[in-house]
């Protein structure tokens, strides 16, 4: 067993520094799924990087051009904004599914993409609202959108010597709106067997005219469903057009089997989600009237 060295700088720079001069680093935020891993032996890194004193990781700023989440901030203080919920709904109540009330008070959205599990709750609903990762290495800072961020369970596009800074989150359009779902086989505190995000904005008419369309649980990486958003615009929600979002997510999909479910099983309840939050959306849109 290797020694463990713990470090806690107080800005980018230094952080990007240990983590290059290390072998095996990792990033300590809320630490609820790198602590579990380390006790379960899955990880042994040689330091563990605590970046909750770097300024910029822990601000929240909400304003006209939208929301900036700090990559190390909790899911709790971030559920506990009426301001953000409102703009976000569906965002919202994706991180507030991860875990309990003791985990929402140290998970964060950042953390929740960086474990770059399949089944990341936050991740479908941040890719429908099309939220931006904000990135620093040496060479300075870069974004990538976050459906381009995971490439694989347990894997993202981070190198070792980068840190996922922020979250930007586009202001939506008026008459917009967001909505997430999820199928677990208990009521709560479960990992997802399918998700799906749906955001949108309608016209006066109650026409869609722009969507986002994301699933998870369902592939190696959370996906945005291009097909989905398709049969979305240019309708107002009816049969067909719902009937051919659900046809493109389960379309889209490429699950396992497991002990939770068939791929088949999968691939079939995900594109009921996808038709389902897009209604939940549609219906908040609506409500901005």
């Amino acid at each position: 067993m290797q020694s463990l060295q713990f470090a806690a700088p107080t800005s980018l720079a230094e952080a990007a520094a240990l983590l290059g001069g290390s072998d095996n680093p990792k990033v300590l935020a809320g630490g609820t799924d790198l602590l579990v891993q380390m006790k379960l032996g899955l990880r042994e890194p040689a330091l563990v990087v605590d970046i909750k004193r770097i300024p910029e990781l822990g601000e929240v700023s909400l304003g006209a051009d939208g929301l900036r989440l700090g990559a190390a901030v909790p899911g709790a203080e971030v559920t506990a904004n009426a301001d953000i919920a409102a703009l976000y709904p569906g965002f919202v109540e994706a991180l507030g599914l991860i875990g309990s009330t003791q985990v929402q008070g140290r998970c964060s959205p950042g953390g929740n993409l960086c474990n770059s599990s399949p089944a990341a709750d936050s991740v479908p609903a941040m890719i429908a609202c099309g939220a931006q990762c904000n990135i620093y290495g040496p060479n300075g800072m870069r974004s990538v959108p976050v459906e381009a961020f995971n490439t694989g369970p347990g894997r993202n596009c981070l190198a070792a010597d980068e840190i996922l800074v922020s979250l930007e989150f586009p202001r939506p359009a008026a008459r917009s709106a967001d909505a997430y779902l999820r199928f677990i086989p208990r009521t709560e505190m479960d990992i997802a067997v399918a998700g799906a995000a749906v955001a949108l904005t309608l016209d006066d008419a109650g026409v869609c005219t722009a969507a986002r369309v994301a699933i998870g649980a369902v592939a190696p990486t959370a996906l945005l469903v291009p097909a989905a958003a398709e049969a979305l615009v240019g309708s107002k929600l009816d049969d067909a057009a719902l009937a051919a979002v659900a046809e493109a997510a389960s379309a889209a999909a490429n699950p396992i089997s497991d002990k939770r479910g068939t791929a088949e099983y999968r691939r079939k309840v995900v594109g009921v989600l996808a038709r389902r939050a897009a209604l939940i959306a549609q219906s908040r849109a609506q409500a901005e009237e």
